[in-house]
């Protein structure tokens, strides 16, 4: 067996780290993970197509010293992203919540990045394999790293903090997501708050939303720094409210003189001023100078159809499809309703995935929130479908339906929010839009 001693050696001769073949760059750890198939079976091909070493946890499959036999390897990936973790020593954020976090993630990363080689997370590689994988990219010019950490069910967060060990932690906020796994929003706030637990334990430091009662409370005890609009907090700011479509920030900073910023944005939604402050006070608190932090924010484009704003010619674009949830939804839509605008106003909503047993309950209070806020809205989806049964709402079963139906009656001169979880794709609509 190959103990973590001699997998992390090894690992220093690689160019990186990968477990899909169809991906793998020259001179790679190849990961024989399993999934829906056994990754102990494409060892050979992913050798073949370059891979330095090949990580199986299959006696049967080694051939030579190429083949490195390990008890389990996922535990292997783990324990090596630790291990190699622990030869930097450098801060290492880790970022969580339910909303906001990949937003948030990107925009301390640009503020850090800023000032010094930081490491980040890349796109949404949240989780049990990702977070290991991350660390793995951690090189000797790294001054510090931000990890994201997204969690599914009890004790997610706890696990991804035994493999990244950070030093500092954030959560954005806590809201509904993920029931199916979580159960209640009572496990969601039990997970999220693992991570101030780990900080508690370890003596480390958690910048905390000044605004967020729950995040104030849970936060008891922790070495803090806070944010947010109300008095006393360390830093303060706000959204401009009378800024469109894209929000404008004001922050100071309670602890150095002349330290006021007015900036542009390119994000959508007031909503996101809390990620933004974020950014903020942890650049600041790791000596990044205003005018670096407000450059660094005022430059951040966001991507991905997160938080978007897009002129297509015929229309103006306000895109939220990368992910949803009952709390995110409800923010996008108070927003949208609540933006000026000389164009007629569309939502195009999709399903909000994983709510368990509170998915109709949920689809049914967005459906009347729409009708509340005077909001024309079509609806994508089956869970809306059911929740819209009955009702005259315009619902279509699959993105596929909705395309044929906007492709019939092309919306024109309209301001559209386009919102839903992942796995509905809406971004297939932005073709007829």
């Amino acid at each position: 067996m190959t103990d973590i001693t001699r997998l992390h050696t090894a690992y220093l001769e690689c160019s990186g780290a990968n477990y899909d073949t169809r991906a793998l760059g020259a001179g790679e750890m190849f990961f024989a993970l399993k999934d829906k198939r056994d990754g102990n079976a494409f060892a050979a091909d992913a050798l073949a197509k370059g891979a330095r070493y090949a990580v199986v946890d299959d006696p049967a499959v080694v051939r030579d010293e190429r083949y490195l036999l390990v008890p389990d390897v996922l535990q292997a990936l783990q324990d090596l992203g630790r291990h190699h973790r622990r030869t930097f020593d450098i801060p290492v954020i880790g970022i969580t919540g339910t909303n906001g976090k990949t937003t948030t993630k990107e925009l301390v990363h640009a503020v850090l990045a800023a000032d010094r080689p930081t490491l980040a997370t890349e796109g949404n590689l949240n989780n049990h394999i990702g977070v290991p994988l991350t660390l793995l990219k951690l090189k000797a010019e790294h001054r510090i790293a931000v990890i994201e950490m997204g969690a599914s069910k009890r004790g997610d967060i706890a696990e991804l903090c035994a493999i990244a060990e950070p030093t500092h932690g954030l959560i954005t906020n806590i809201g509904k997501a993920h029931l199916e796994g979580f159960v209640s929003v009572e496990g969601v706030i039990a997970t999220k708050t693992e991570l101030y637990e780990w900080l508690r334990a370890h003596r480390g430091t958690g910048f905390v939303n000044g605004d967020d009662p729950l995040l104030m409370a849970k936060s008891e005890g922790l070495a803090r720094i806070t944010y947010g609009n109300a008095e006393g907090l360390n830093v303060r700011g706000n959204a401009v409210a009378s800024a469109e479509p894209c929000m404008e920030l004001v922050f100071d900073d309670n602890q150095r003189e002349h330290g006021h910023y007015h900036i542009a944005t390119q994000l959508i939604g007031n909503y996101n001023a809390p990620n933004a402050l974020a950014a903020v006070c942890i650049g600041h608190h790791f000596g990044v100078p205003g005018e670096t932090i407000a450059g660094a924010i005022t430059d951040y484009q966001p991507a991905n159809s997160r938080s978007q704003f897009k002129d297509t010619g015929r229309n103006q674009l306000i895109l939220d499809a990368y992910n949803a949830n009952p709390t995110s939804m409800r923010a996008a839509l108070e927003n949208f309703a609540a933006m000026h605008s000389n164009r007629k106003k569309l939502a195009i909503l999709g399903d909000m995935l994983e709510l368990g047993a509170v998915s109709q309950a949920e689809h049914k209070g967005i459906i009347a929130l729409t009708q509340q806020l005077g909001l024309e809205a079509v609806f994508v989806g089956s869970e809306f479908m059911r929740a819209a049964s009955g009702s005259d709402v315009p619902c279509h079963a699959s993105v596929a339906d909705a395309l044929k139906a906007l492709q019939a009656a092309p919306p024109t001169g309209c301001l559209i929010l386009v919102k839903g979880s992942r796995g509905v794709k809406l971004e297939k609509v932005l073709v007829v839009l």
